[in-house]
C-alpha cells in the first residue's frame, strides 16, 4: 500500500499545488475563515467518509477515515489561516484580499493534507485503524483554534497525532525533528499603571507613572537574566509602551503590554510569579495602582520521545527520492497551538523544508515577502503519508 500512495500522491502533486494558491489568494483571517472552511467541506463532498463541520464553535473541520480494519485511531492536524499583513511578493497567485496574507505557510498545510487524506480514503479499506484528519482554524490568534477542536470531544479517542509546518529552514526534500519542548510556550500580558498627574515643575506633587513604568521595563528584563536557571530558555518582551502626553505635564497613567517565551510549564509558570512580584514592588516603591492582565496562551509544545524515535525512523527508512534527508533540527523560539493537542495526546510535529530554489537568505515565516518552494508540498504529503504507512505496518 505504501508504494501506492506515493504513487497517487505523485500523481496529484500538481492539485496540491492548484489548492495552495487557491488559498493563497483567497486568505481569511483567525476566527473568520467562513469560506476557506467551506472550500475544505465541498472538497470532501460525495466521498465516502465522515465530516463534521463547525467544530469547535468555530469552523474547524474534522474529517474521519474509518479502515476496513479495526485499529488504533490517529490524528493528522493542519492549519488553515492566515495572517494580518499586505503581502510584498510578485507572485502570480497573490492574495486577493488587501492586509491579509498566508505568510505562515498554512495554505500549504490544508493543500497537501487534503489530498493526502482524499487518497487515504481511496485506501481505507487495507487500513486497520481509524484516521481523524483535522482541518483546524484560527492558530495564529490566542487561544487558538486547537482549544475548541479538543473541547468539542470529537478527538478524545486518539491514540496519537501528528503535525507539520513548513519551514524555510532547508532545500525541498530535507525533514527535521526534535524531541522533547521544542516550541516554546507563550503568555500575554498588559499592565495599567495609575498614579496622580501634575505640572512638570512639581515633580512632588505627583507620582509619575511613565517614571514607574521605565522601573517596570527595567526591572522585569532582570526576570530572565537572574530568576531563571541558564540552562532554561525564556524571554520577556514589552511590545508597547502607551505614555504619550505632552512635554511639561507628568503623566498620569500608562499602559504596556508584553509578551512572554518559555519552553517549560515550570519556567513559563516562574516568570509570571516574578513578574507579578515585581508589580507589587512598583506600586509600593512609586504609590501607584497597578492593574495586571496575564493571560498565557499557548503551552510549551512537547514531542513524545518514542513516538518521536518512531516518526524518525519511518521517515529514515522511506527510501523515496522526494524525502533527500532527515535530520535532527534545533529546537524553535516561536510558539504553535499544536502544543495543546501534545499536552493531550502523544505527539509528534516535525518541519518539512521549502526555502525557494536560488535562495540563499529566504524570508522568514510572517514575513510581507514569504514564499515556500512548492515542491516542499509533495515532500509534506509524503513525509506523513509515510508515517501513517509505518504507523499502521502497511508495506
Amino acid at each position: 500500500m505504501k508504494e501506492q500512495l506515493m504513487k497517487m500522491l505523485e500523481d496529484r502533486k500538481e492539485e496540491i499545488i492548484q489548492i495552495r494558491r487557491y488559498l493563497h489568494e483567497n486568505p481569511e483571517l483567525s476566527f473568520q475563515e467562513v469560506n476557506t472552511s467551506k472550500y475544505i467541506e465541498a472538497f470532501y463532498q460525495g466521498k465516502d467518509v465522515k465530516v463534521q463541520t463547525n467544530v469547535g464553535g468555530g469552523h474547524g473541520i474534522i474529517v474521519t477515515i474509518t479502515g476496513g480494519k479495526p485499529g488504533k485511531t490517529i490524528g493528522l492536524r493542519a492549519d488553515f489561516d492566515a495572517l494580518p499583513i499586505f503581502e510584498e511578493t510578485d507572485v502570480p497567485f497573490k492574495s486577493k484580499n488587501p492586509g491579509v496574507m498566508h505568510a505562515c505557510a498554512h495554505d500549504g498545510h490544508t493543500a497537501y493534507l487534503m489530498i493526502l487524506a482524499d487518497c487515504l480514503i481511496q485506501l481505507k479499506d487495507e487500513i486497520p485503524g481509524t484516521i481523524k484528519i483535522i482541518h483546524q482554524p484560527a492558530e495564529e490568534v490566542p487561544p487558538g483554534g486547537a482549544i475548541g477542536m479538543i473541547k468539542s470531544g470529537l478527538l478524545d479517542d486518539l491514540d496519537h497525532i501528528f503535525g507539520i509546518h513548513l519551514l524555510p529552514l532547508g532545500p525541498a526534500g530535507v525533514v527535521g525533528y526534535n524531541s522533547g519542548y521544542v516550541f516554546p510556550g507563550r503568555a500575554y500580558f498588559k499592565l495599567k499603571i495609575q498614579g496622580t498627574g501634575g505640572h512638570g515643575s512639581s515633580p512632588h506633587l505627583a507620582n509619575d507613572a511613565i517614571v514607574a513604568g521605565a522601573h517596570f521595563v527595567t526591572a522585569v528584563q532582570t526576570v530572565v537574566s537572574r530568576r531563571l536557571n541558564p540552562f532554561d530558555m525564556g524571554v520577556i518582551t514589552i511590545g508597547s509602551f502607551d505614555g504619550k502626553g505632552t512635554f511639561n505635564v507628568i503623566k498620569d497613567s500608562v499602559v504596556l503590554e508584553g509578551d512572554v517565551r518559555a519552553m517549560t510549564d515550570q519556567t513559563r509558570a516562574l516568570i509570571e510569579q516574578e513578574i507579578r512580584r515585581i508589580v507589587k514592588g512598583v506600586e509600593q516603591e512609586f504609590n501607584v495602582t497597578c492593574e495586571l492582565t496575564y493571560t498565557p496562551d499557548y503551552p510549551p509544545l512537547y514531542n513524545d520521545p518514542e513516538v518521536t524515535k518512531m516518526v524518525a525512523g519511518f521517515l529514515q527508512n522511506a527510501n523515496n527520492k522526494d524525502i533527500t534527508e532527515v535530520k535532527v533540527f534545533p529546537k524553535m523560539s516561536p510558539s504553535e497551538d499544536f502544543a495543546h493537542y501534545a499536552k493531550k495526546f502523544p505527539a509528534c510535529f516535525f518541519y518539512i523544508c521549502c526555502t525557494p530554489k536560488g535562495v540563499e537568505k529566504p524570508y522568514f515565516n510572517h514575513n510581507p515577502k514569504f514564499d515556500i518552494d512548492e515542491d516542499a508540498l509533495l515532500v509534506a504529503a509524503k513525509a506523513v503519508g509515510q508515517v501513517v504507512c509505518g504507523y499502521y505496518d502497511l508495506d
